[in-house]
Formats: C-alpha cells, structure tokens, sequence
C-alpha cells in the first residue's frame, strides 16, 4: 500500500444489524476521531497544498439486493467493490472527492454520506462530492426510500441497509485515518486520450427522429449493432496530483455505462474496476480514482454481445486509454492559491404530471411487480422533493487550469460535451452519479423521442435543460 493512503478492508463475516452502527452514534465516534486528530495537528502548516487518499472495501455481503433490488440478489462475489478518494489541505477547508463502486446512492442516502465524511474531514458538507461509477451488479443506498418502503411492508427490498450503514462508517474510518499522513502536493498533471470501441449511444434514432432500437449493455439485435455509434465523447480524462516526480493519486474521467453482465448475482467492479486494477498494478505509487462521467445515454452495446472475452476486451481498451493519457500527462506546478472550491445551489424541476397519489396507487398494491412498486417509492420522494424546493449542490474543483465539474443524476452525455464547448481553453472533466434521487436527466428535445431513460426512470422533465445549462455554465465561469 502506497505510503500516506488510509485504508480499511471489509471484516470476511458480514455483521449483523445488532453490530451496526446507526447513522448518530457513527456520526459522533468521526466527530470525536476528528476532535482528536485537530488537538493532535493544530500546528500545522497553512497555506500548503497537500493531499490525503482513502479507499475502503464496500463489497456487499451475500443475500444483498443488488441494483435497487430489481434484479437477482449477491450471490457471490467475482470481485471486490471499493470507495476511494481524496481530501485536498491547505485551500480553506478541506476537500473532500469520493468514487463509490455502487450503482447509485440517493436523497438522504447521499446527504448522509456527504455529512459523514465532511464530519471525518473537519469540513463542512458543502464541500464534499460524493458519486458512484455505476456498475449495475453492486448495491444502492438510499434512506429516504428506505423509510417509505418500510411503511409498506418492502423494508431491506432495495438494498441492504445495515450494511450500507456499515460501509459508510469504514469509508469515513479511512478518509480519517488518510488525514494522519497527508502528502505535499507541488505539481497537478493533466492528460488524455481516445477510448476506441467502448462507448456507444444507447438510444438509436429512425428516420422519423424518434428511437428505433436500444443498445443495452448487451445487445444482440444486429440492426442495433450495425448502426453507427452515435453522439458520445469518446476523450478519457485524467487529473493527477504529485509531489515532485511521485503521483499521489490518479482521477479518471470517462463517459460510458460502465457496464457489460449484469441481474446473475454476480458482484462486480466491471470494466472500470478491471482497467482501475491494471492502472493499480502498473502505477502501484498512486491511488487510481475512477469516476464516471455523463454517459447516461451511452452503453457497450456496439461492442458488447454477452461473450465473456468481450469483458476483458471493453476493460483492456479502456486501460489502453488510461495509459495513454498518462503518458501524455502535462505536468504544472500548483500551490493552494490555485485551488477554487465553488458551489451552486439547484433546484430541477418535476416532470410534468407526476403525483404522490399515482405513485401511491402502485406501491400499496401487493399485485404489482416489486420492481415497479421500489421505483414508484423512489419517485414519491423525489416528488416530495420537489414540493418542498429541496436543492442540490451542483460543485465544480478548479486546479490551476483543469475544472472539475461534480453533478447528479444520469446525465446525458450532451451536457458533458457542452460544459468542454463552454471553457475551450480549459482542461475540463465531469462526473456525474452524484445525488441519484433525478434518474436520468435527458436533453429537452430526448423527451419527445421516446427511449427507456426519459420514458421510465427520468424524474425530471425538459424544462430540466435549460437549469442544468445554467448551472453549469455558472460553475463554469
């Protein structure tokens, strides 16, 4: 393990819900861990740059729903599932950026995972970014949904909530110890490269403008297969940090469902994990950090029709391109002045129509399919959200030159492409999944072209374009 990195690896036992810690005494253990380690660093150094890395393994135990419990539960693990991520000192209060290997983490779920760790880090919540990579055979954690399932009889259907208490606790474990060997920070790196053969878009149009075939992650039908690969960004990213000629820590950028098979049971890091591994094996100095980018829209389907050597494949292509863009890295020298934390508050808007009173018809009706019954409760929430103009954090990191833009959701991959058109001088990466309460949040004009993402699962509407543009563009700025 590099030097300086805080890491907690899962107990092979997984524990029982009588050992977990609930979400206040977990929050006042970090608080009085954090209160410790102030009286023991008070006299450090202001106004330098330096670094702390954390990963720990948030591998679900088998029996956990997977997927938002709409498809088979953890039968047995293929590989592990991790959180990793940063703390930046020394640019005002610290910074807190996190990857979690789950497919997604919503509502308070989210909210409590960005209050933990802000806890651990002696920051506030404001300033923590939380995202997941998205790779379907993992688990979800959200409390508010939750909490109206267990008022329907549908407690735990979702996912494993002991568990997620549990994870969340050893992640906020890591980061704090992380902060007991920070490292100086002198240089941030830059690069990237083209990702060949990976993504593609999901929604195939027909002559008529309306969507005609869908790419899921496995695909088949040969129509599909032979269209084109259609609107993505086909450009991996990478932020580095170093102190002097060592790399601290490697951030990854890349827009694409990073998903291959999935709904077997089979817990899995998928193709971002297997190319995240081979970046660990070959610049072991450095954390790798991966985060996916606005690839809502986009999946493997092109590419991927179920074998398992296109697995391998999909990974070794996407680790060619993190080679790559590691060999192009363009390294500057930084110091804390060139570190800029901003954040935007916001509120999206409920698609049109929707009301607690028809979500409510679905969940309560024992005849219905639990998969549509766990997404009606995701959508009250999200309803109840919106009544009550609950906003969220819209964050963007600049370093030196290179913006990092951090937003909720599966964000079509549009809004990647035009938050690069809005600052072409500029290094600019995205990571999406963060708060996953909005389900996809497609383009204005994807609304009335039909498709599973804005047909289904968007809890937004079109009027949701042109506040996420704003938005950005204010990060931006």
């Amino acid at each position: 393990m590099p030097a300086g990195r805080g890491s907690v690896i899962i107990a092979e036992r997984a524990p029982s819900a009588e050992e977990v810690l609930p979400v206040q005494t977990m929050r006042l253990v970090i608080w009085t861990a954090v209160a410790l380690f102030a009286c023991g660093s008070a006299a450090q150094g202001q106004g330098a740059l330096s670094v702390a890395t954390f990963e720990a393994d948030v591998t679900p135990p088998v029996g956990s729903p997977l997927c938002n419990g709409g498809r088979k539960p953890a039968v047995k693990v293929a590989d592990p599932l991790s959180a990793r991520g940063i703390v930046l000192l020394g640019a005002g209060k610290p910074i807190v950026l996190c990857a979690v290997d789950w497919v997604g983490i919503g509502n308070d779920g989210h909210k409590v995972w960005r209050e933990s760790l802000a806890e651990a880090a002696g920051t506030s919540a404001d300033r923590v970014a939380v995202h997941t990579v998205h790779q379907h055979d993992a688990p979800a954690c959200d409390f508010s949904v939750e909490a109206v399932l267990a008022e329907h009889g549908l407690a735990g259907r979702m996912f494993n909530v002991a568990f997620a208490r549990e994870a969340l606790a050893r992640t906020a474990v890591a980061l704090h110890r992380a902060l007991d060997a920070p490292m100086s920070v002198t240089h941030v790196g830059t690069g990237e490269a083209k990702v060949d053969r990976v993504a593609s878009t999901r929604r195939v149009l027909g002559p008529d403008g309306k969507v005609e075939h869908v790419r899921y992650s496995t695909t088949t039908k040969p129509a599909a297969i032979e269209a084109p690969e259609g609107l993505v960004d086909p450009i991996l990213r990478q932020v580095s940090f170093w102190n002097g000629e060592r790399p601290i820590v490697v951030l990854t950028y890349f827009a694409c469902h990073p998903v291959t098979v999935y709904g077997q049971g089979v817990v899995s890091a998928d193709i971002a994990g297997l190319a995240r591994g081979q970046r660990d094996f070959f610049v072991p100095d450095a954390l790798h950090v991966y985060f996916a980018g606005a690839g809502g829209d986009l999946t493997v389907g092109k590419y991927h029709q179920g074998k398992p050597a296109q697995r391998l494949e999909l990974a070794g292509r996407l680790a060619g391109a993190m080679e790559r863009a590691w060999s192009d890295v363009k390294k500057q020298p930084i110091t804390a002045g060139d570190v800029e934390w901003r954040v935007r508050p916001t509120v999206l808007p409920l698609r049109p129509g929707w009301t607690e009173e028809e979500r409510f018809k679905i969940l309560r009706d024992p005849s219905a399919q639990v998969t549509d019954r766990l997404r009606a409760a995701r959508d009250i929430v999200w309803i109840r959200r919106c009544a009550r103009r609950d906003a969220i954090d819209f964050t963007c990191l600049r370093v030196g030159s290179a913006y990092i833009v951090h937003l909720p959701g599966e964000l079509f991959v549009a809004y990647q492409l035009a938050a690069g058109r809005m600052r072409p001088d500029s290094f600019v990466c995205m990571a999406a999944y963060g708060d996953y309460g909005t389900g996809y949040i497609g383009t204005a004009d994807a609304y009335d072209r039909g498709g599973y993402e804005v047909g289904k699962v968007s809890r937004v509407g079109p009027p949701a374009e042109a506040v996420m543009t704003a938005a950005i563009r204010d990060l931006l700025k």
